[in-house]
């Protein structure tokens, strides 16, 4: 794919929302760090990632080591940090209480951070104390278990790891049954994996769905993550949770991704700030598809259309059309679509073998008569377009021959081997290439005109299409070694 996908950088700036905090307004923090005094400390929030952040306020700590961070409007909740100057930085929960008090050890940045005013903060560590303290005794456990010879140490070694799991599970489950006003309810819950039923059986037992896990799992998967709660935006884990969506849950075909994609927008329109990010977001996500992955630039061209392009407002307007004229340049060869027409001109095998003797004929480039696709029958056509001086060509084109060929002319394919290098030289080294390798059973030509390159995106060879009897794409840019198996997969499927 062109550059302009590769290199466009999105950037936005998120408002600040307005929550409500009991009947105050604004947010005050008072902070204590003794260890610091006299130092500058910034307030941020996480920002759908690890280790990214976004600063909020900035005071000076005075001799005693004390602050405060004061605002007139609330800050969004979610997940912050207090970051010293020594890049070192502890947690804390804003949710709609934001006035408190902080005491900060930084020797200990887990267990010397003391809240005064902040139940949820409170929880926060205590949760996380719990964590830390039951990692331990899992890691502690384990250890033993690698060292043990007996099969009964080691069942019992795993129902106790196990039963940690279940405490810090339930311990989990406590905070947000009993304080369901809170962020950190919110956030916990958002950790949490959805459970999956067993599969419905009837009534001998036997299974009735086999896909039933599976499409629970994805009909599921969000329910405890609301993707328009502004506050999971301000974690570190917002984007991870949408990239193992769309990698690991969704089938990966471009019509599911297509659905998906209307949905998740769906979710998130109401929300302008949520909504900018996962606009830039997904944009990347699918420019990113279309240059791994076959056939994926039909998402690319869908999603930027409908969605990126008419609300993308920061992109200026170079880059904006830098896009469109990319998408352009896609959508003749999408696959599905019916083949650009490029005038070629064919050249016979008889004028290959006869040049091996004649040098005037191999030095003759005005040769040939002119054909088009539409004049080629074939249940399938392989569309190569190459170089007979580039080197990747020269050890492709010859397997390409010799092994490929002979496994698919019989299921109805023809090869269209077109030479793209022109002028004497080239004619040269083509009709060389074709006599070594006896190339004279393939339909072999040269482009007429230099359309191809655009309408088949051809920015390296060889480039490969394969086309049905109708001329329509069936896939393309594949590597020589991928095209037996696509026609024998293709024929399977039109069988009656």
């Amino acid at each position: 794919m062109t550059r302009c996908r590769t290199q466009l950088i999105v950037i936005f700036t998120l408002s600040l929302l307005t929550l409500p905090v009991f009947s105050q307004t604004g947010y005050e923090i008072k902070v204590r760090i003794p260890a610091l005094k006299d130092s500058n400390i910034i307030l941020a929030h996480h920002f759908a990632k690890e280790n990214t952040f976004n600063p909020d306020d900035t005071i000076k700590l005075d001799n005693k080591g004390s602050g405060i961070f004061k605002g007139s409007k609330p800050l969004t909740g979610g997940m912050y940090i207090i970051l010293f100057p020594t890049r070192k930085y502890f947690d804390l929960l804003l949710g709609e209480n934001q006035y408190f008090s902080v005491v900060a050890d930084t020797g200990d940045l887990l267990k010397g951070i003391k809240f005064q005013g902040s139940v949820e903060n409170d929880l926060f560590y205590g949760y996380r104390n719990l964590i830390g303290s039951r990692s331990a005794d899992v890691a502690r456990l384990n250890e033993i278990k690698k060292q043990s010879t007996s099969d009964q140490q080691k069942d019992s070694i795993a129902t106790a790891i196990e039963h940690i799991g279940n405490e810090v599970g339930d311990y989990s489950k406590r905070i947000i049954s009993e304080n369901p006003q809170l962020f950190i309810s919110v956030w916990l819950k958002s950790l949490q994996d959805i459970v999956v039923p067993d599969f419905p059986r009837d009534a001998s037992g036997n299974v009735m769905d086999s896909a039933f896990k599976y499409n629970y799992w994805h009909a599921h998967f969000l329910d405890n993550f609301n993707l328009a709660d502004p506050r999971l935006l301000s974690t570190p884990f917002y984007e991870g949770k949408l990239k193992f969506y769309l990698e690991k849950v969704i089938p990966q075909h471009p019509d599911s991704i297509m659905v998906e994609l209307d949905r998740l927008i769906a979710r998130v329109k109401g929300n302008k700030e949520i909504f900018n990010y996962v606009l830039g977001f997904y944009y990347g996500h699918v420019a990113d598809l279309a240059n791994k992955i076959v056939g994926m630039d039909a998402v690319f061209v869908y999603y930027t259309e409908k969605y990126f392009l008419p609300n993308a407002t920061w992109v200026d307007k170079k880059t904006s059309d830098n896009i469109k004229l990319e998408i352009a340049r896609i959508k003749p060869n999408l696959i599905g679509q019916p083949a650009p027409e490029i005038p070629l001109i064919e050249v016979p095998a008889d004028h290959f073998l006869l040049a091996q003797i004649d040098s005037a004929l191999r030095s003759q480039t005005q040769i040939g008569k002119l054909i088009s696709l539409k004049d080629i029958e074939a249940k399938f056509l392989v569309l190569v377009f190459w170089e007979v001086d580039c080197g990747h060509c020269m050890k492709e084109m010859p397997v390409l021959h010799d092994s490929v060929y002979p496994l698919i002319k019989d299921k109805g394919a023809k090869i269209l081997a077109i030479q793209l290098i022109s002028g004497i030289d080239g004619k040269r080294k083509w009709v060389d290439f074709i006599n070594k390798y006896k190339m004279y059973d393939w339909i072999n030509a040269v482009p007429a005109s230099i359309d191809y390159k655009d309408l088949y995106g051809v920015y390296s060879t060889p480039t490969i299409y394969i086309l049905d009897r109708s001329k329509r794409i069936i896939s393309k840019r594949i590597g020589v070694e991928q095209i037996e198996g696509i026609i024998k997969f293709e024929s399977q499927k039109k069988s009656p």
